[in-house]
């Protein structure tokens, strides 16, 4: 028999009934990604039943982070900020400074390293930029259209600051096992690299643009090539590699069609990325770590979301500062990539990474099921318009 027949039919079996639990999530009202959860929680090894190989399902997760990193660099767009959110090019970094400062001193204090301090504090002070996108563009959202570009915005500079506290703290805790001064060396030839790329790529992809085939695999090849370059050449964990990468290509034409050709991809990734997280939690060492999760829900709504409704009220920013505080009060994948590289490098115990998937889970389907809860917003003085729902 095909030795690829069984893994082939796990996979398959698994995105099916990822599909038919984000359908049934949605005829309930809950946002899709509750029932993605749940399917990997039901087919986890920790759960009795059926059990999904959790190798596979890693391996199309790992590629969808990356795609979907890459995809949200490509997304990003700076110069748009800079023009009519300027006061999000200030909260926002304060924001994850604080948020940073304050969850790392906590871990700090409960007898974390403080390398892996620093990393889970910077994975509490991020949000999910694909949850974020979801909640603005659910069909049962409350928020307005100021509302939604102050939240995308303060996500997207949130994902920037990230990026360069992220590679100060992998360099400064010896991450590539090299010397700091050759790491920092190596980062920035990986933006050198990065930024070559940006050069090249649009113009191939331009002179691709009537062979649909040609201008999908390039497009999908590139984003996997420059975050695995990244990472082996380069020292750079591959998910803020493929960020990088994204980030750099982010402006044209040509990239933006990219991103819309690999969304579908991204989409199926996605899924497996949200199914393989339920399969990681481990219900015993989720017990073991109880304390751990306690302390971080509660870093997660004082030192993140009370602090970015109170920057917003500070600055009047023209949202819904409550708003803008549910939907921003979650951890996201930029997050998993943080405390996978620190459980790698033995700064953090098995059950604080238990502790921070748990926290990551129900952060991720807490902070989309109360967005929809809330009464609509009216900061921006107008309904919000209705769009498809994608999460």
């Amino acid at each position: 028999m095909d030795i690829t027949a069984p893994l082939l039919l796990d996979i398959g079996l698994v995105l099916l009934l990822a599909a038919a639990a984000g359908w049934l999530a949605r005829r309930l009202g809950l946002p899709a990604v509750v029932g993605y959860l749940a399917v990997g929680l039901a087919v986890s090894p920790f759960t009795p039943g059926y059990v999904a190989d959790r190798g596979q399902l890693r391996l199309l997760a790992d590629i969808g982070v990356v795609l979907l990193l890459f995809e949200v660099g490509i997304e990003l767009d700076l110069l748009r900020i800079r023009r009519e959110q300027r006061a999000l090019l200030v909260v926002a970094p304060a924001q994850m400074l604080i948020t940073t400062t304050v969850a790392g001193g906590a871990l700090a204090m409960v007898g974390i390293g403080p390398f892996g301090a620093a990393l889970v504090g910077l994975a509490v002070a991020y949000s999910s930029t694909v949850v974020v996108v979801n909640i603005t563009r659910s069909r049962w959202r409350t928020t307005d259209p100021p509302t939604e570009q102050a939240m995308l915005g303060w996500a997207v500079l949130q994902d920037v600051t990230g990026v360069v506290l992220a590679l100060v703290i992998l360099a400064a805790g010896g991450w590539s096992e090299r010397p700091l001064g050759i790491a920092l060396a190596g980062f920035a030839a990986y933006v050198t690299l990065a930024a070559a790329v940006a050069w090249l790529l649009p113009r191939v992809l331009r002179q691709l643009r009537e062979e649909p085939d040609l201008f999908l695999v390039v497009s999908v090849a590139s984003g996997l090539a420059v975050a695995a370059v990244g990472g082996v050449v380069f020292g750079v964990p591959v998910g803020l590699a493929a960020f990088i990468g994204g980030l750099a290509i982010s402006e044209g034409p040509d990239t933006a069609e990219a991103r819309r050709r690999i969304g579908p991809f991204r989409d199926v990734f996605a899924v497996a990325f949200f199914v393989s997280l339920g399969t990681l939690v481990d219900p015993a060492a989720v017990a073991g770590g109880a304390g751990y999760v306690a302390l971080l829900l509660a870093l997660l709504v004082g030192a993140k979301s009370a602090l970015a409704w109170v920057l917003a009220r500070l600055i009047r920013l023209p949202a819904s500062p409550l708003h803008l505080a549910v939907g921003l009060g979650q951890v996201g994948e930029f997050s998993f990539v943080l405390v996978t590289a620190a459980l790698a490098a033995d700064a953090i115990p098995a059950d604080l990474y238990a502790a921070v998937l748990t926290t990551l889970i129900v952060s991720v389907a807490g902070s989309t099921i109360l967005a929809r809860a809330l009464p609509r917003a009216t900061a921006g003085g107008g309904p919000a318009r209705l769009r498809p729902e994608t999460g």
